[in-house]
């Protein structure tokens, strides 16, 4: 266990993520090559996002992505890639935003690590 998460929000992400869809940076690095149609969403800090973020990400914090998805990506059938730090909080962003009727939402495994393990392409701040 992380020494940074307490027990009761390891709980309620891994309930989020008994109804979340995740995908590894491999699996994404192969939807981005392929060209499909796909969002990518960096759920972090304001902070976190300047510091640094997936090339091609678009950031909506997790603080206001509820509020603000319908007016930003108003398509509830768009494929929605969401990361954050280690993948915790875009499993719970993902569970919000199926519950809000998104269909085809995913959350990166690992998050922002994993990317940066992969060497994926990033945008340093």
């Amino acid at each position: 266990m992380p020494p940074h998460h307490t027990p009761g929000f390891l709980a309620i992400v891994e309930d989020a993520k008994s109804r979340v869809r995740e995908t590894t940076t491999d699996a994404y690095a192969a939807l981005r090559d392929s060209g499909a149609p796909h969002i990518l969403i960096d759920v972090r800090e304001e902070s976190e996002w300047a510091a640094g973020h997936a090339e091609g990400a678009v950031h909506l914090g997790k603080g206001v992505i509820e509020r603000d998805i319908e007016t930003r990506v108003p398509d509830h059938g768009a494929h929605l890639i969401l990361y954050c730090g280690g993948g915790y909080r875009s499993a719970l962003a993902a569970d919000a935003l199926q519950k809000m009727g998104y269909t085809n939402v995913e959350s990166l495994a690992g998050g922002w690590r994993a990317w940066n393990e992969a060497k994926l392409p990033a945008v340093t701040g």
